[in-house]
């Protein structure tokens, strides 16, 4: 798929220290250690509606984490997929009354405009599930050799699952007990209740064709891929086994993430999928979590056709920490908007006090996790010495400026 433009990213001199980050499985905060390439790997939409903050929010998450590589002199293969072909792009295409590609490829589209307006770095490749069916296939092939995989006794729709036990490791990334896993399984997209099924918590691999739906040829029938498999084939086609970061909001730990990776070590034989698993909260709105079934949905294009600025929303969604669950407000919005103000009143100024403290607090909170918090207290630090006392640098104010874009995005 087309990617977004990217956009203009300066070098600042000198090097900050290497990036730590929390990881979902061990539970810890642990260094990155990317060789030359960094690789990443971040779960896409779904593209049946716009862009909400949720989106905008685990976005921006994983664009702090390739600015920061980046600035260490790494470079970064991202990859990110297009879900465009699933359930729920099937029923809104069919209750608007539209084609489900061409509803696809508007909403799509959309999201291109959101991420260029935030100024998020585009993944090296953006690759649509539609685009890596044959990929899938031959992965499913792999798992149903390796008896990882069955097909279920159903003449009808001979669909193929996955055996959530094929690896002693499974449940490592989410750490969650067998009833968790059975809930959050039957909320988010899995069927416990399939008949045919050898076990509650297996997977839909391949969804045999069922009247009215796209399909593709297999060797094991007409039908289109699962969810989770695509990711497991697309990462291991674009970046290989092993890569830095997994990443994506906190609602794919289970079953998303656990079974992508499971999926990928039945068909390798290896033991850990990433490297480190990372996940972004939730953004939530008058107390709930933000969500197309809820209607409560703050979308990007929205608040920009509302006139707001995207630095703006870029500021309100890094106010928080990246895995905190937090909310929007219009309160929120309006600090983001006055902040934004003042840093760009400060680094216009002719002179300002020295920066290199700011630049090396910026590249330290950043490296501890990503704490967007702790770095826009310091520059809000800088920019109160600079509007009220002023300063004798005359390339305090434009050095600050090239950091804050370099790191945080925000120009």
């Amino acid at each position: 798929m087309r990617i977004w433009p990217e956009p203009d990213l300066p070098v600042l001199p000198g090097r900050g220290p290497g990036l730590r980050l929390y990881d979902s499985a061990d539970r810890q905060i642990r260094p990155t250690s990317p060789g030359a390439t960094a690789t990443m790997y971040v779960c896409g939409i779904t593209p049946y509606d716009a862009t909400h903050l949720g989106h905008a929010a685990t976005y921006l998450a994983f664009d702090l984490v390739n600015r920061v590589w980046r600035d260490n002199g790494h470079r970064v293969h991202y990859v990110q997929n297009v879900t465009d072909v699933d359930d729920p792009l099937f029923e809104r295409a069919e209750r608007d009354g539209v084609d489900w590609r061409a509803l696809g490829d508007e909403q799509t589209e959309l999201f291109r405009t959101d991420m260029t307006a935030l100024r998020v770095i585009p993944p090296r490749d953006y690759v649509a599930a539609t685009e890596a069916i044959g990929e899938v296939v031959e992965m499913v092939e792999k798992l149903l050799a390796a008896g990882s995989a069955y097909v279920v006794d159903d003449a009808e729709y001979p669909d193929v699952y996955y055996r959530a036990d094929a690896t002693v490791q499974f449940g490592y990334e989410s750490n969650y007990d067998h009833e968790t896993m059975l809930t959050l399984f039957a909320e988010r997209g899995g069927d416990p209740q399939r008949p045919g099924k050898a076990e509650p918590l297996d997977a839909l691999l391949w969804r045999a064709q069922r009247p009215g739906e796209p399909s593709w040829p297999s060797p094991f029938g007409p039908g289109r891929p699962g969810w989770h498999v695509e990711c497991s084939a697309i990462s291991l086609s674009r970046i290989g086994f092993g890569f830095d970061v997994q990443g994506g909001g906190s609602d794919l730990i289970f079953p998303h993430h656990e079974f992508s990776a499971a999926h990928a070590e039945s068909a390798t034989g290896e033991r850990r999928f990433a490297r480190h698993y990372v996940h972004a909260g939730m953004i939530g709105w008058d107390g709930h979590k933000m969500s197309k079934s809820r209607g409560n949905l703050v979308l990007v294009s929205r608040l920009r056709a509302d006139g707001v600025d995207p630095m703006a929303i870029r500021l309100g969604l890094m106010a928080g920490h990246y895995r905190a669950d937090r909310s929007w407000s219009d309160g929120l919005l309006a600090e983001s908007s006055a902040r934004l103000h003042r840093w760009r009143s400060a680094t216009a100024l002719p002179a300002g006090p020295d920066a290199t403290d700011l630049i090396g607090r910026l590249r330290r909170y950043l490296a501890d996790d990503l704490d967007t918090p702790k770095a826009l207290a310091a520059v809000d630090g800088w920019v109160t010495d600079a509007l009220d006392f002023g300063g004798r640098d005359t390339a305090a104010p434009g050095l600050v400026a090239t950091a804050l874009d370099a790191l945080l995005g925000v120009r």
